[in-house]
């Protein structure tokens, strides 16, 4: 039902079956293997259904070109996807970083450092002296714990970022009956995505703002009450994961770090590295001439109680409106549990339409954290 609605919307007359069969092809698999799981597809409707939706309110003659940009340029990134970049966090990004500190304390080769047992005590223990903090619900960490049950402690893994006293204390106690008096020499903080790198970090009139900043005040809040009892050393080695990032985040983000270490004199860090699982390509922004055709759709289409919305995060930015999304960054870009806001609007915005503006409605709906 839901495949003849689509042709009926998209104009597939028996005149052209050869273009039905094809199609129906490529949507009955994409569906099943990727799109289909998207969290918030609403109850009795998947991605056909929503497909279908999607593309009708848009003009007859505007419907090939957004077709054409969720078959060609749409990114999804599904559970099992997202899975493996879990999966792959701590043998791929954490391991040759302690490898490389164990082989540089031992005097050999990173190959080597397990060739004695002498090379494996210490890389345990400095596996065991680092903290993985979530920034956020997606961070997944209940998926990273099971990912690496039996080589990471629960007693080193943070869900979330609102660490009390208590937990603090905890902390330091349970690594210490381990590794007497040893305290946490380096901290994970991880999330599962970043477009912009606002979030993470950013300046507002001489203000810093953003998660890395709250848990900097966190830690120092934390120290000045617990003193010697502070889990975490001075001067302690900062790692920033994210799971997926994109091109323009990743530049950001090695410029705001480097300039907060520059500038904060308060800075309970040390050395900062920046990693990902996934490095979105600078060309996956839409931008013209390719995408000129999909920019114009976003254009007649938009409908500016999207700026108003958010106008102070946006203003914040330096945006005057959401046409391609916030930060500018015009990404075609899907989450399984959620479509970022950095995203083109077409793709997930939802407005009623008024003064003669055309409603907008959501091809992946989205849960907007701003209101």
């Amino acid at each position: 039902m839901a495949l003849g609605l689509l042709a009926e919307v998209m104009g597939w007359t028996s005149d052209t079956e050869a273009v039905p069969a094809h199609e129906y092809a490529w949507l009955r698999l994409m569906s099943s293997i990727k799109y289909d799981g998207y969290a918030d597809f609403r109850a009795g409707v998947r991605f056909l259904e929503s497909l279908a939706i999607w593309l009708k309110q848009f003009d007859a003659a505007d419907r090939p070109t957004a077709y054409d940009f969720v078959k060609r340029r749409l990114v999804y990134i599904s559970l099992s996807e997202m899975l493996r970049l879990i999966e792959n966090f701590v043998p791929e990004v954490v391991t040759p970083i302690l490898r490389q500190v164990v082989a540089d304390e031992l005097g050999c080769k990173p190959y080597e450092v397990w060739s004695t047992p002498k090379g494996a005590e210490s890389f345990n223990k400095h596996l065991r002296q680092t903290l993985f903090v979530g920034l956020s619900d997606g961070s997944r960490i209940d998926l990273l714990r099971r990912a690496n049950s039996g080589r990471l402690s629960p007693e080193q893994i943070v869900p979330m970022l609102n660490i009390d006293v208590g937990k603090w204390r905890d902390l330091r106690n349970k690594l210490a009956k381990e590794h007497e008096g040893a305290t946490f020499e380096r901290v994970f903080l991880i999330d599962d995505f970043t477009a912009s790198g606002t979030t993470f970090i950013r300046e507002i009139e001489g203000e810093w703002k953003g998660k890395l900043n709250t848990f900097n005040e966190m830690v120092l809040e934390a120290q000045d009450e617990l003193k010697d009892a502070f889990p975490i050393q001075k001067g302690y080695h900062l790692h920033i994961h994210h799971y997926v990032s994109s091109d323009q985040a990743r530049l950001a983000l090695e410029e705001r770090v480097k300039d907060a270490q520059e500038r904060w004199s308060q800075a309970w860090f040390g050395e900062v590295d920046i990693t990902e699982g996934l490095r979105l390509p600078p060309d996956l922004k839409l931008a013209a001439p390719r995408d000129a055709a999909m920019l114009d759709l976003g254009d007649r289409y938009y409908d500016h109680a999207l700026y108003e919305r958010i106008k102070q995060h946006c203003d914040e930015n330096g945006q005057s409106d959401m046409k391609l999304g916030y930060a500018n960054c015009a990404l075609p870009i899907v989450l399984d549990h959620n479509t970022p806001n950095n995203s083109i609007p077409l793709l997930w915005a939802e407005t009623p339409g008024a003064n003669n503006v055309h409603p907008m409605r959501p091809l992946f709906h989205r849960r907007d954290r701003h209101g």
